[in-house]
């Protein structure tokens, strides 16, 4: 087996399990910003633990949606007895491998499933596991690019099983909640982040959440140096703008 870093880098060899993936320290629930199409599924999220929680939950939506970032979350509230796998990273691997003896634990949370989807060996594990998985009591959340029915899935049991619990969509973040989240996490950082310099942030470099959010930790580091607040002119000094 081989142990993966969840921030990236190659697989090193390693006897066996468990994986060590490292979870990102920001990735909490209470670090994500509740939009008002996601407020359902943080209950959900939050409550799967519970005696009457959801067997499994599946998310999908684009890149960026937020996907990873909460089923990271998930792990972050129990600790050790719970892991996160990023499919894409492990999928050269032997499945059977990968997902041995995961039912022990209190939640799994498996991320990228359209990397695996029309793999046999991989559906039949996930299948097998996701049956393990509900009589012994482990919680799983599932992330893909798309809904369990649009997923290129082969086996229909598998498919059934995706949809065992909760599906929930999230949507792709536009320009204005690109800003929100970005005001948001200023202000979980203790700085204060105007809307209109959240604007001109997004309007200047439109990408994705965490690129954004990359430059929140520019920006967060420069102003402390300096001792300045987020004003425009200074965000136009620090990012060459």
């Amino acid at each position: 087996m081989a142990e993966v870093d969840a921030a990236g880098g190659a697989p090193t060899p390693q006897q066996q399990l468990p994986l060590a993936i490292r979870l990102r320290d920001d990735a909490t629930l209470d670090n994500f910003l509740v939009l008002p199409a996601a407020a359902p599924l943080l209950a959900v999220l939050r409550g799967q633990l519970a005696p009457a929680g959801e067997p499994v939950i599946y998310l999908h939506g684009p890149s960026g949606s937020g996907k990873s970032h909460l089923l990271q979350a998930c792990c972050h509230t129990i600790g050790a007895d719970s892991l996160y796998l990023p499919l894409r990273e492990l999928c050269g691997y032997a499945p059977d491998q990968v997902l041995q003896n995961l039912e022990s634990l209190a939640r799994v949370c498996l991320d990228d499933l359209q990397v695996v989807a029309g793999n046999a060996a991989w559906e039949r594990a996930l299948f097998h596991l996701l049956n393990r998985a509900r009589a012994g009591g482990c919680r799983v959340v599932v992330a893909a690019a798309a809904g369990p029915g649009n997923l290129g899935v082969q086996l229909p049991d598998l498919q059934s099983r995706l949809a065992w619990g909760g599906v929930y969509g999230l949507p792709r973040c536009g320009d204005e909640e690109k800003a929100a989240i970005l005001c948001f996490r200023a202000a979980r950082r203790g700085l204060e982040l105007a809307p209109a310099v959240a604007d001109y942030v997004v309007s200047r470099a439109g990408r994705s959440p965490d690129a954004l959010l990359a430059i929140l930790e520019r920006l967060d580091h420069a102003s402390l140096a300096q001792q300045r607040p987020l004003s425009k002119p200074f965000v136009k000094q620090v990012m060459d703008w």
